[in-house]
């Protein structure tokens, strides 16, 4: 028989359910097991966690879901692998060793080193690090550095007998990689498997992103309560199968998986990875059978030869309050009142010599403040209030956690108590992005006591000439005489990378595509979403996959900073497609006709 790799993904983020392991664990025939707990931000977390702590900085969930399902695991024979060792993978391995002891189970724990470039940061700082998008030096002080490692040193420490790998932070899709490329022995230079690969990471690595959750058409979605987390079963030519444990909820079909596909992605003919460069554009996703849909079509070219480094750094102190208003003229009456907070504050500050905020965002949760000039409801009895305010000084938003309670007694008439009572101070942390030459990270792999120094394999320079050309889109064929909106003619998601958005479009059939290009230029969508770009440094790019008759919108600088630096409600644009999917879009009659 042609021999098939079975990989389930248990956890999409730090936080995830504690359900899905045991789910996939259970139900599903697995060869390989994978978490994926880290983002930009996380590290930051954890980093500021280890400093308190020496044993703290690893998602401690991972412990939590895998103790009790080892003796199955060893039973069954399935190898797991996991980013679950954030900024202190030792510890993360150490506490996983005494769960394994406290089992009785015999499993083999590797540990990958060498994403950390914290220790190195003199010599980065004396390097003059630019900032990969903004052109800045390097912060005075970050509170974490990390690389974004890909699969070679996973694959090796599978290689030694590793039943467990626990890495630093690396590319989400690596966990997956890894195990590909260690069970077919394909090579490092077979740039194709090793995109199909990716994409395969790619896909599950949001959990249950791609089997119904977070989907445009929610209705058609059965049992959340037990949806399935993503299974992809794949063929020594890289060729797979996106699937979940049989019984469970959810929907796979082209749509979903095409939405994850999409979702937060730049150039889809030039996705970055530090083993591969992919080009997505041409893939095909094909329904097999019910919840199973087969993915075939990605392209590899040679990766470069940096990797990506995230760092982040302190920059202020943030605090956000919320208050319902309600009653007659509830919107009016939340402006009057959080501007006058605010007014208010700002002369307190004068007075004691202090600056002025760093930054101010008032939106008024329930008046559709998230769609900018597109929001139709300023009618509304009730309204949440969320103040969220930027300043250099603790001191001072310390001060403004304690004087919006004045505006319930002293302001107008109905408002309630601050939600979760007086605001918190927290520090702004931000991100930094660069990119560094490969040589300067040192892997190693910690296994049985030994340390085993991990070798990155040798590949072809990338030519950026042998990029592939972008897709001429296809011209629509007649007259637009109806106009629909349009989530009629296709299903969108949105995402984060940083301070930038992407929007994926997917046409519900191939025929919708050409009139939505015609639609949706860059142009356009700048425009629909101006309330959320840059006004100075945004801007709209966007990309045409025939592959799925779909289109990726990046949204440069959209975010107000990104992360847990933005003061606004939706500070990873997950709701930026929502919005988009109302926007009308001219088509013939006979379209219009068979959307409605």
């Amino acid at each position: 028989m042609t021999k098939t790799v079975r990989i389930g993904c248990a956890s999409a983020f730090w936080g995830d359910t504690c359900s899905a392991a045991a789910q996939l664990v259970h139900g599903a025939r697995l060869d390989y097991l994978v978490f994926d707990y880290l983002a930009e931000i996380t590290l930051s977390i954890m980093a500021g966690a280890r400093l308190k702590d020496p044993n703290a900085g690893y998602a401690t969930d991972f412990v939590e879901v895998l103790a009790p399902l080892l003796g199955s695991i060893h039973a069954q024979k399935i190898r797991v692998i996991s980013n679950a060792g954030g900024v202190n993978p030792h510890a993360c391995a150490h506490a996983l060793r005494a769960a394994c002891e406290q089992a009785g189970v015999p499993l083999k724990i590797a540990v990958l080193l060498g994403d950390d470039l914290q220790p190195q940061f003199k010599q980065l700082a004396s390097a003059g690090i630019k900032e990969m998008f903004s052109g800045a030096p390097l912060p005075p002080m970050c509170v974490s550095i990390n690389a974004y490692l890909g699969a070679p040193g996973i694959v090796e420490a599978l290689g030694l007998g590793a039943d467990i790998v626990i890495t630093g932070r690396g590319v989400d899709s690596a966990v997956v990689s890894a195990a590909l490329v260690h069970e077919f022995n394909w090579s490092w230079q077979d740039y194709d498997r090793l995109a199909q690969a990716a994409l395969a990471g790619h896909i599950i690595e949001c959990g249950a992103q791609c089997t119904g959750g977070n989907f445009t058409d929610w209705r058609d979605v059965p049992d959340y309560e037990h949806i399935g987390f993503p299974i992809v079963e794949v063929e020594a030519d890289g060729r797979f199968v996106v699937s979940k444990a049989p019984g469970s909820g959810g929907l796979i079909s082209p749509l979903t998986v095409g939405e994850q596909l999409l979702y937060e992605i730049g150039n889809p003919q030039a996705y970055l990875l530090p083993d591969v460069v992919c080009d997505f554009s041409e893939v095909q996703l094909h329904q097999q059978a019910p919840n199973a849909v087969a993915v075939q079509g990605a392209k590899g070219l040679p990766p470069s030869h940096q990797y990506k480094v995230s760092a982040t750094y302190p920059d202020g102190f943030r605090c956000t309050a919320s208050c319902l208003m309600a009653g007659i003229d509830a919107v009016a009456k939340a402006r009057r009142v959080s501007q006058a907070i605010i007014d208010k504050t700002r002369e307190m500050f004068a007075q004691r010599g202090w600056p002025d905020y760093s930054e101010v965002n008032i939106e008024l949760l329930g008046s559709e403040a998230t769609y900018g000039p597109h929001g139709r409801r300023q009618d509304s009895r009730e309204v949440v209030i969320k103040l969220a305010v930027r300043h250099p000084h603790k001191a001072a938003l310390v001060l403004f956690s304690r004087e919006i309670a004045q505006a319930a007694t002293g302001m107008a008439p109905g408002l309630t108590g601050i939600v979760g009572g007086r605001p918190t101070v927290y520090p702004v942390i931000r991100l930094f992005s660069f990119l560094l030459d490969k040589d300067a990270c040192q892997l190693h792999i910690d296994f049985a006591g030994q340390q085993h120094p991990c070798t990155l394999p040798r590949t072809g320079p990338l030519d950026p000439g042998a990029l592939p050309a972008a897709h001429s889109l296809p011209k629509p064929q007649g007259r637009p005489d109806a106009s629909v909106p349009l989530v009629k003619l296709a299903v969108a998601r949105s995402g984060d990378k940083g301070n930038h958005s992407n929007i994926g479009v997917l046409a519900r059939h191939p025929d919708y595509l050409p009139w939505i290009a015609e639609a949706l230029t860059p142009e356009v969508l700048a425009d629909w979403m101006g309330h959320v770009l840059d006004p100075v440094h945004g801007r709209v790019q966007r990309w045409y996959l025939p592959g799925t008759h779909s289109l990726n919108f990046l949204l440069e600088n959209a975010l107000g900073g990104g992360g847990v630096a933005s003061l606004r409600i939706d500070p990873q644009g997950k709701a930026f497609a929502q919005q988009l999917l109302e926007i009308q879009i001219p088509v013939p009659q006979r379209i219009a006709d068979a959307v409605n």
